[in-house]
C-alpha cells in the first residue's frame, strides 16, 4: 500500500512539474484607455482573480486622481488651502512634483485648466479665445503649488488652479497593477495602460517580452526591442492631435504656450518603473529632441529614443 501511495504521488509531482502554463489576456475599459494583463498561469480562474484584484487597484488611482470625475479626490481640492490628502494620492503627488523638478516643468502637474481647454479645442477644431486661454496659464505652474511630503499636504497657490495627472496616473497604476499580480504569484505578467507597458517576468521559455515601438508609421513599429522587468512609454501625435486652421497640433500641452505642440516628435522611454517612463515619454517631447535623452537620462531614464518628423 505505502508503494502504491509513494508511486502515486511520483506520478502527482510529475504531472505538477510539466504543467503547462497558459497565456491569458483580461481587458477592462479605464482611464479614457484600454488596460490589458497579460499573464501566464495554469488556472485561468486563479488568473482572473488576480487580474481582478490588479484592476482594482487601478481603478481606486482612477477614483482618487481622475480630472473626469467629478467627486474625485483631485477635483475635490480647494485653492488658497493646505489640504490633507490619502496615502495612495500622497504617493502619486510626491512623484509628479518630482518629475516637474526633474524636467524643469516640462512635465507640469498643475495644468488642469489648460487641459481642458485645450480638450474644448480639440473637439471644436478651434483655438481658445486668447482671453480663456492666458487666464488658463496665469492658473497653471508647477512652482505655485506646494506640496509637502511630510505633512502629505497640497496648496494650490493660484485661484482657479487645478491639477492634471493623465501624464503620470496610468504608468502609475500600472506600477501597482504588476506588484499586486507578482504578489498573488503571477510574476511573468505584462500590464498595458495605453501607451505604457510595465513588463515582470518573461513568458515561459522566453528571456523577454518583444515590443514594437510605434511613433510615426500606421502600418507597423519602426523598431522592436525585446525587455524585462521594466517599463516602456511612448507618447507622440500619431494618434492624438488636432489639425486647426492648417496646423497641426498634439494632444501633448507645452506649458510655455498653453497649447498643442506643433512640432511632429515622438519619444519612448525605458525605465525601470512605469511611473518613470510615463513621467518622462510626454515632457520629453515637450523638452525637445536636442535636450530630451539627456535631461531624461538624468531622472531615471535607463534608454531614450527620440523620433522627428519633417
Amino acid at each position: 500500500m505505502k508503494s502504491f501511495l509513494r508511486a502515486s504521488l511520483a506520478l502527482l509531482l510529475a504531472v505538477s512539474l510539466h504543467a503547462e502554463e497558459r497565456r491569458f489576456v483580461f481587458e477592462r475599459p479605464l482611464m479614457a484607455t484600454r488596460f490589458a494583463v497579460t499573464c501566464y498561469s495554469e488556472d485561468e480562474s486563479t488568473a482572473r482573480k488576480a487580474a481582478d484584484e490588479a484592476f482594482a487597484a487601478a481603478e481606486e488611482i482612477n477614483r482618487i486622481a481622475s480630472d473626469y470625475i467629478p467627486e474625485s479626490e483631485l477635483m475635490r481640492l480647494p485653492t488658497g488651502r493646505a489640504t490633507k490628502v490619502s496615502p495612495v494620492f500622497a504617493e502619486l503627488l510626491t512623484a509628479s512634483f518630482h518629475f516637474a523638478e526633474a524636467t524643469g516643468g516640462a512635465f507640469d502637474p498643475t495644468l488642469g485648466r489648460l487641459t481642458k481647454l485645450w480638450r474644448e479645442s480639440r473637439r471644436t477644431g478651434q483655438l481658445p479665445e486668447p482671453a480663456d486661454l492666458a487666464n488658463a496659464r496665469e492658473a497653471s505652474g508647477w512652482k505655485h503649488a506646494t506640496w509637502d511630503p511630510a505633512a502629505s499636504t497640497i496648496l494650490l497657490g493660484k485661484p482657479g488652479m487645478q491639477l492634471d495627472l493623465g501624464g503620470i496616473a496610468k504608468g502609475f497604476a500600472a506600477e501597482r497593477m504588476l506588484a499586486v499580480m507578482v504578489k498573488a504569484g503571477f510574476p511573468r505578467t505584462c500590464i498595458a495602460a495605453g501607451g505604457d507597458l510595465r513588463l515582470g517576468d518573461p513568458p515561459p521559455g522566453k528571456t523577454a517580452w518583444r515590443v514594437g515601438l510605434q511613433t510615426f508609421n500606421e502600418e507597423k513599429p519602426e523598431e522592436v526591442v525585446e525587455l524585462a522587468n521594466c517599463a516602456v512609454s511612448t507618447s507622440g501625435d500619431l494618434h492624438q492631435f488636432a489639425e486647426i486652421d492648417g496646423k497641426r497640433y498634439s494632444h501633448i500641452i507645452d506649458p510655455a504656450t498653453g497649447l498643442g505642440l506643433t512640432e511632429r516628435i515622438a519619444v519612448s522611454i525605458i525605465a525601470p518603473t512605469a511611473t518613470i517612463s510615463d513621467a518622462l515619454d510626454n515632457a520629453s517631447c515637450v523638452i525637445g529632441p536636442e535636450k530630451a535623452e539627456a535631461v531624461a537620462l538624468k531622472a531615471g531614464a535607463t534608454r531614450v529614443i527620440v523620433r522627428t518628423a519633417r
